[in-house]
């Protein structure tokens, strides 16, 4: 596999809020560790709330971590300083999941997507205009797109100027913030298909965040499983979405609707009780109140990421969990 590309340690993101017995913690990620490597698609997969969305802005520096480190290539991005962070952050860029909110409504197309290269430096307007030109192509615009309202396009085309707007920077690791979760059913292969073309054209990096595991699968190279604020379990796609370890990532499988009728039908892993809140999150595993095979020692010890032997790549899969067999 490829060096790897960005490095979390020990990431870990804590809130300050307000609740009824007053100032509260709000746990919304953990001692998180985890690598994406160049070239790959790393999806990010979890229920609402799981941390994802934090995860996502913490490793582009929209917001800052509690403790922990972001790493480029081994070059941890909080002591970066002038020059050198500047171009490091031009390595990262981000695609929002609604294009409605994240489009500015009262600028032009060509100011959107221009405005990355305009706030690094001068460049001039004719040199401007044949970037815009050539990113909008790319995605699949005409060019007198750039003289256009967000308004006057479709969802689906809103979100291809998002992703221009991410392009036009010449990135390494484009985090995609569940970029097809605010489309049609229709367009949202659509969407999923040219960020694949993209990548392989472009040499392009992603870390993919979604709840939804089916589309993951589709489009990852690896998948990252997160509840409540930590990794679960990560691996090989083959892996993970056919010989799930974790009892989480299992019963996320099991409700992914078959369309083959004349398929033999796995049962549906029903979940008890709700989803525990950050505030307060169980001791050990955060899974364990939920877990139909939760055990004394569940509650007790948290489990860490160790390798697993089962499934059918093997080798970097890895899961959190007292009662998975290790390597």
């Amino acid at each position: 596999m490829a060096e790897s590309l960005l490095q979390l340690r020990g990431l870990t993101k804590h809130f300050t809020t307000r609740s009824p017995k007053g100032k509260a913690m709000v746990q919304a990620v953990d001692d998180l560790y985890l690598d994406v490597y160049e070239g790959e698609t790393l999806g990010l997969v979890g229920e609402s709330g799981c941390g994802k969305t934090t995860t996502a802005q913490l490793i582009v520096g929209l917001t800052t971590p509690t403790r922990g480190h972001v790493s480029l290539e081994g070059n941890d991005l909080a002591e970066l300083g002038g020059k050198a962070r500047k171009l490091a952050r031009r390595q990262l860029q981000y695609i929002f999941q609604d294009p409605n909110d994240s489009l500015d409504p009262r600028m032009k197309v060509r100011a959107i997507v221009s405005e990355g290269l305009r706030a690094q430096g001068r460049i001039g307007k004719p040199e401007l205009t044949d970037k815009v030109a050539e990113v909008l192509s790319q995605v699949g615009l005409p060019v007198d797109a750039m003289d256009r309202f967000p308004h006057e396009f479709s969802g689906g085309q809103r979100q291809r100027i998002g992703i221009a707007r991410a392009l036009i920077m010449r990135p390494r690791l484009i985090v995609a913030d569940e970029p097809i979760s605010a489309l049609d059913v229709s367009v949202q292969s659509q969407i999923l298909n040219l960020m694949g073309d993209l990548k392989r054209e472009l040499g392009l990096t992603y870390v993919f965040v979604a709840h939804n595991l089916a589309a993951v699968g589709y489009i990852s190279d690896r998948i990252a499983v997160m509840y409540l604020g930590r990794i679960v379990e990560v691996g090989p796609v083959e892996d993970i979405m056919t010989a799930p370890q974790h009892p989480y990532t299992q019963a996320l499988l099991s409700a992914i609707p078959d369309p083959d009728v004349s398929a033999e039908r796995k049962a549906r892993i029903r979940l008890s009780g709700d989803v525990p809140g950050p505030i307060d999150p169980p001791s050990g595993c955060r899974f364990r109140t939920r877990c139909p095979l939760a055990e004394p020692r569940c509650a007790e010890e948290v489990p860490f990421l160790k390798p697993r032997g089962a499934g059918k790549a093997g080798r970097g899969h890895m899961s959190a969990c007292h009662l998975v067999r290790s390597l």
